[in-house]
């Protein structure tokens, strides 16, 4: 008998709600190394901490990944798929990789001449700080989720047992991923990465060999709303489709995306 699986399962909100509990310790450890930037030595200290924020993230991309891998083989066992399959575990972030996200996060600390500065850039130094502190936290949960995702993305598409991956969003998700996620298990084995911006929660739930896909209630709503609100109308119907979550989803939905 075919079993049933959906992107909004009670399954799929528990993995979800465990990389976010995860997310919420990484940032708790990140902010904890906001005292290596010393701010009358900039050029040196920045350095340090990057390299110290790239340890931390190390660590937690290992347990998304690990948690990804949990996930994966518990909902493979519950397809009742044959055979054994040994889930491929994504690597952490490379350092480059860490840097890169890290050295934009803090682009505006620096000093500028006036003449060609932006306007965040001619903030007082502790405002710049701030907010360099707050890109921060969005970079590296982006990179530890994505370890996660990947996990689970490749191993569906090494697993001869799996055909495609559904999107799994948060309630109080974005626009954008709640339009994805209204789509349903429409991501093939050969769908290249996962689009996620900064501070995106969202997971990826596999789908499996004889299995039938059902949307969850507040998807199929969300999936509704898209196609009377938005649908049809090229170039805008992102636009449209936020208005009318706005509007009409009994969900919250964050102030910008």
């Amino acid at each position: 008998m075919a079993t049933t699986v959906s992107e909004g399962g009670r399954d799929a909100d528990r993995y979800r709600s465990a990389q976010f509990g995860l997310s919420r310790l990484l940032v708790r450890d990140v902010r904890g190394l906001r005292r290596l930037i010393i701010p009358s030595r900039l050029r040196t200290s920045v350095p340090d901490w990057i390299a110290a924020v790239h340890a931390v993230v190390e660590q937690y991309a290992q347990t998304s990944a690990a948690l990804s891998a949990e996930f994966y083989d518990a909902q493979r066992d519950a397809a009742g798929v044959p055979g054994t399959f040994t889930v491929p575990v994504a690597d952490p972030p490379p350092e480059g990789r860490t840097e890169a996200s890290l050295r934009w996060a803090t682009k505006d600390v620096w000093e500028r001449d006036p003449d060609v500065a932006t306007a965040a850039q001619l903030e007082p130094l502790d405002v710049r700080l701030e907010q360099a502190e707050r890109k921060a936290e969005l970079v590296v949960q982006k990179l530890v989720a994505d370890t996660g995702r990947d996990t689970v993305l490749e191993a569906v598409r090494q697993d001869r047992q799996a055909t495609a991956w559904a999107r799994s969003a948060a309630l109080g998700a974005c626009a954008f991923c709640k339009m994805l996620s209204s789509r349903g298990a429409v991501f093939a084995q050969d769908t290249v990465g996962f689009r996620a911006h900064d501070g995106c929660h969202c997971a990826a739930t596999p789908v499996f060999a004889g299995q039938r896909f059902e949307l969850s209630p507040h998807a199929r709503e969300w999936a509704r709303l898209y196609q009377e609100y938005a649908a049809g109308h090229s170039g805008s119907q992102l636009a449209r489709f936020r208005r009318a979550l706005a509007e009409h989803d009994q969900y919250p939905l964050p102030g910008s995306f």
